[in-house]
């Protein structure tokens, strides 16, 4: 092995590759860039030979011959919340996985100029694409710039794409299948409506409503949190005496739904036995609570793995015509918290049965 003025191994390089491996160096930087017309005998040979020299590219190097940092930005909101950390995590790994590293600026629920603010740093850094995670209404979409631009779970705007929508149909299966149980009553728990997740929920829930022909009845806004829900549990248990009662709620997140159940429970009422509910997530404790919550599993990963490939496709390729966005999973977890409706024991609005 070649050696240093200091006598240490100098790192392997490509032309190490080629001769171990019986090919040209041109060879080498085609498999290594995933180019056609190389036949599966000699990419495994120049794969093995690249293992056994512990060959890896040199990603200066390449940056500087392709004009690309082979680097990606993340614009998201700087919470705590599973679904948003989730959908961070697999865009982390699916860009892992394609080969390129991540630069992520969280912004501020509430500062008006967050998203821009948070992209113009992004390109600062040199980024070759940025994503918007998870945004909020702002008051307009996200300013053109000059790197592709992806938009998760909202409208894209000129000039970037959209990615991760089918909230709106999830949300609308978890209504549907408290209506198949029988549930003609169906309050909504919504997240906050300057989130465009928020909005889609709840315009999911309408729908399966009113095409079975009934009115949506109104929705209690919440700002995702446990203590939201608990709160709504109390104003739906409290009811009005002469309102048609309430069989059923669906919460636009399974925090929300867990503080819902507990507050349901606290006043005396069973669920699923006078009140059932349905979460959206399907956070790792939503199988462990009193009852199981049933729940809507969102499909974070390959909403990720979706975006990461458009959106490389659109750096590495600009005039390539960009498919269409992949069809959402709807994936409902049906668990313990509900069941049909009951003619026997309590429903809101009135007083518990002894």
């Amino acid at each position: 092995m070649r050696g240093n003025r200091e006598g240490k191994a100098a790192a392997p390089r490509s032309a190490d590759v080629a001769r171990a491996a019986g090919v040209s160096q041109k060879t080498v930087s085609r498999v290594f860039n995933d180019e056609p017309y190389v036949s599966a005998e000699v990419r495994r040979r120049v794969l093995e030979a690249a293992a056994v020299l512990g060959y890896r590219r040199n990603g200066a190097a390449r940056a500087l011959a392709s004009g690309r940092t082979r680097t990606l930005g993340v614009v998201a909101l700087g919470t705590a919340l599973y679904g948003p950390v989730s959908l961070l995590i697999g865009i982390e790994r699916a860009a892992r996985d394609a080969g390129y590293g991540l630069q992520v600026v969280n912004t501020l629920e509430g500062d008006p100029g967050g998203t821009a603010g948070a992209m113009e740093s992004l390109l600062e850094q040199g980024v070759d694409g940025i994503i918007v995670s998870e945004p909020i209404d702002e008051g307009g979409a996200p300013p053109p710039v000059a790197v592709p631009v992806v938009v998760i779970g909202a409208p894209g705007g000129p000039g970037a794409m959209s990615s991760g929508g089918g909230a709106d149909l999830m949300a609308r299966a978890a209504t549907e299948h408290l209506l198949d149980l029988g549930h003609t009553v169906i309050r909504h728990v919504a997240g906050p409506q300057r989130w465009f997740a928020a909005r889609d929920r709840m315009a999911g829930w309408r729908t399966a409503l009113t095409e079975r022909g009934l009115t949506p009845p109104p929705v209690i806004e919440g700002d995702w949190s446990a203590a939201s829900g608990h709160a709504a549990g109390r104003l739906l248990a409290a009811g009005e005496p002469d309102a048609e009662p309430t069989t059923a709620v669906f919460a636009a997140n399974d925090d929300m739904a867990v503080g819902l159940v507990r507050s349901l429970t606290e006043a005396g009422l069973r669920v699923p036995d006078d009140v059932s509910v349905v979460g959206f997530d399907d956070i790792p404790l939503a199988g462990y609570t009193s009852p199981p919550l049933t729940t809507v599993r969102q499909p974070f990963d390959a909403v990720a793995r979706d975006t990461i490939r458009r959106l490389v496709l659109a750096v590495e390729k600009p005039d390539a015509e960009l498919p269409a966005a992949d069809e959402p999973l709807v994936d409902l977890v049906v668990r313990s918290s509900t069941a049909p409706p009951s003619d026997r024991g309590h429903r809101t609005g009135a007083a518990p049965t002894p």
